[in-house]
Formats: C-alpha cells, sequence, structure tokens
C-alpha cells in the first residue's frame, strides 16, 4: 500500500513538472520510470499510473476551462454533440481517462 501511494504521487508530480518542460507524451516515460523505480504487481502499476495521470489531467482541464467560464470546452462538448446538462464533466473524464490510459499502460 505504501509502495502504491508513492508511486501514485510521484507520477502525478513528475508528471505535472515533465509536461511544463517536455511534450504531453512525457507522462508515459514518468509512469513507465517509476513504476520500474518501485516494483509492484502489474494491476497496482496500472491502477497507480492510471489514477494519477487521470486526476491530474481532469483537475488541470478544470482549472484550465475555468479561467474562462467553460466556454471553449462547452463548444468542444456540442461539436462532440454531447447534449447532456453536465457536458462539462463528461468532457473532463473524457480528458482524464485518455491520460489515464496512457499512464496506466506505460506504467
Amino acid at each position: 500500500m505504501k509502495n502504491f501511494l508513492i508511486t501514485l504521487l510521484l507520477i502525478a508530480i513528475l508528471s505535472f513538472i515533465a509536461q511544463h518542460f517536455i511534450e504531453w507524451w512525457s507522462i508515459a516515460a514518468v509512469a513507465f520510470i517509476v513504476s520500474f523505480l518501485f516494483k509492484q504487481k502489474a494491476w497496482a502499476a496500472f491502477i497507480a499510473g492510471f489514477l494519477a495521470i487521470f486526476i491530474l489531467w481532469a483537475v488541470y482541464a478544470a482549472m484550465l476551462s475555468s479561467v474562462n467560464n467553460n466556454i471553449l470546452a462547452n463548444k468542444v462538448a456540442d461539436l462532440f454533440q454531447i447534449s447532456d446538462n453536465s457536458k462539462v464533466i463528461i468532457l473532463y473524464t473524457i480528458t482524464g481517462v485518455i491520460g489515464g490510459l496512457v499512464g496506466g499502460f506505460s506504467a
């Protein structure tokens, strides 16, 4: 459990830092390196990588979108024909899942 939390936090923090200096795909390298250094079972490494990047990307997308009152997020949701009342939250979830899958598979 301790390795899982350390892995989760390290992947999230180092990915946040790496994305500011390298391209978006740096999350895969960070998740791979951290999971390699902290040995875990396959499912635990996948879940740690997935959760770390899912939370990072969903929260970061929400923070960036809230600056302009979700104008762009609403337009993108309309483009994908998401007609639910919580279409912005669905868009954040989709963003998190895409990033989470990259982080999870690379971990």
